[in-house]
């Protein structure tokens, strides 16, 4: 006879101060085969001693409790146990706890009045490490990005236009000595950009930097 094997149970700590909202949550979540809550807290604290205490998967966290907000439990459980997947559950439709939740280390962001739709979907999408976040939130995302980009302060590592004419001569393997004579500066000058490079980028090489310029699309690979 085949014995087929149980589906994996993603085991969940529920972190809420409201007793009556964990109650609803867990109606939501235990109703899954493959999801079980088989922790709850009432606060930030508490979440981290249970998560430490227990096997668990996923912490659903509410933003808003006492003692430690949700944020600052997922922070602190982000450091505790890097494999932990964390959603944080709020009744707030609000950017600036969106872009916490996600600096926090939370890989979505749950509208309590929207739970019973997208709570399950995003516990399934969180554990195969997908980001999960309302319709709102996308735009939100997006609409930061693009002001963001207006503003000249996209991405840390943004490269000036000299850097990335650099960037592109090295990764098609010419010598510092051509690329001074193709672009007209000193050879000293470009091994100042390729060091700028290699630190801007986080990257330790030459080949290091031939593969960030194929991935940028500045050469063919």
């Amino acid at each position: 006879m085949n014995h087929q094997a149980p589906p994996t149970t993603i085991r969940i700590l529920l972190a809420d101060d409201h007793a009556l909202v964990r109650r609803g949550v867990r109606l939501i979540l235990d109703r899954e085969p493959d999801l079980e809550v088989v922790a709850e807290a009432g606060d930030g604290a508490e979440a981290i001693s249970t998560a430490r205490a227990q096997k668990i998967d996923l912490a659903v966290l509410d933003i808003a409790m006492p003692r430690m907000t949700g944020l600052q439990a997922a922070r602190e459980l982000s450091a505790l146990k890097p494999g932990l997947r964390i959603l944080m559950l709020t009744m707030h439709d609000n950017e600036q706890y969106l872009f916490q939740a996600l600096k926090a280390g939370a890989g979505g962001y749950v509208l309590k009045s929207v739970a019973d739709r997208d709570l399950v979907a995003a516990c399934r999408a969180a554990m195969r490490d997908e980001p999960f976040l309302y319709p709102g939130a996308v735009t939100a995302l997006i609409r930061n990005y693009l002001d963001r980009v207006r503003h000249g302060e996209e991405a840390p590592q943004l490269l000036t236009p000299r850097e990335e004419e650099v960037l592109k001569l090295v990764a098609e393997g010419h010598s510092s000595k051509e690329i001074a004579e193709l672009l007209f500066i000193s050879v000293k000058t470009v091994q100042r950009h390729r060091e700028n490079l290699l630190n801007k980028l986080g990257l330790r090489d030459r080949l290091d930097l031939t593969r960030y310029a194929i991935r940028a699309g500045l050469v063919e690979p």
